[in-house]
């Protein structure tokens, strides 16, 4: 069945992130007029540099204070605004199927609805969105485009993805660097339960293409808070093996080790200069959106 963008986009919620753009932290590629920098230049937007005149260059762009100063021709370059394409990476893995009974939403299905409404907002503002999903592998890859009805092609295979397989996470996002050449911008949504070392020279892959690279890590609130105080038999996500523990003899020193885990994990992503956004399934889709948004409209254009 064809997902309907009612399914994932509800109106209320997408009303309040009116006049917000996902746009571009660093300089992109493209050729089309629109929202980003890119790195060719014109005369449009984005002042970048003078140079001086020679015969034939229009007059309009002379700056005449420079002239006035120093009695030479310069001309102002701008940078061109440009469109951009946009990959979410999807994290289907068996743990971001879990759901704890005080969530709404497994981690799957929060992410799921975090790329559709982005996904929306791209291609609204006439730029491309891809998707791809992965476990073991890239299970799935939609290359990027920006016309009005491939929305409904990410929205049917969004509601097709379910969450299987083990997490590998570096190697995958190793193969997907090099299937996406172009420069553009990235969003991994995932829950990021991998070998670190592994994940970071997968985002390094990325780096290096020189990419624009969001991680948006999506835990469950009873994963950070364990809530729980009865004896309780936990079963384990990934070929894990189910064990009964008294959670009060052991919940300060998960908490701990959780939160040194958040913590590194953040730090880590950062020094490659990367955004991270550590997001609850217990917070409202919005407010998720809204601080993605306006933390990288702020930080645009610095590295």
């Amino acid at each position: 069945m064809v997902t309907e963008p009612v399914d994932y986009l509800d109106p209320q919620m997408l009303s309040q992130l009116r006049g917000l753009d996902l746009k571009a932290r660093l300089i992109v590629e493209g050729f089309v007029a629109g929202l980003h920098r890119s790195p060719y230049h014109g005369f449009s937007v984005e002042f970048a540099e003078h140079r001086e005149y020679v015969p034939g260059d229009d007059l309009r762009h002379v700056d005449w204070k420079v002239y006035g100063k120093s009695d030479r021709y310069y001309l102002k370059q701008f940078e061109e605004e440009t469109n951009f394409a946009c990959h979410f990476i999807i994290d289907a893995s068996e743990s971001m199927g879990y759901r704890s009974e005080t969530a709404p939403l497994s981690k799957l299905e929060y992410a799921k609805h975090l790329a559709a409404a982005l996904a929306y907002l791209v291609i609204q503002q006439q730029d491309a969105a891809g998707l791809a999903t992965l476990d073991t592998g890239v299970r799935e890859y939609v290359p990027p485009s920006s016309q009005p009805s491939h929305l409904r092609l990410l929205l049917h295979r969004l509601e097709e993805c379910q969450p299987a397989g083990e997490t590998q996470l570096g190697p995958v996002l190793h193969d997907l660097a090099e299937r996406i050449r172009k420069r553009g911008v990235i969003i991994l949504l995932s829950d990021l339960f991998d070998d670190a070392p592994s994940l970071l020279a997968g985002l390094k892959h990325f780096r290096y293409r020189r990419h624009d690279v969001s991680v948006m890590q999506i835990i469950d609130p009873a994963e950070q808070d364990f809530p729980f105080d009865q004896p309780t038999r936990f079963v384990g996500m990934e070929q894990l093996a189910e064990q009964q523990a008294d959670p009060r003899t052991i919940a300060d020193a998960y908490r701990r080790e959780f939160d040194r885990f958040l913590t590194e994990t953040k730090h880590l992503i950062r020094d490659l200069g990367m955004d991270h956004s550590l997001i609850r399934t217990d917070q409202s889709l919005d407010a998720a959106l809204r601080a993605f948004l306006q933390t990288r409209s702020r930080f645009a254009g610095h590295v």
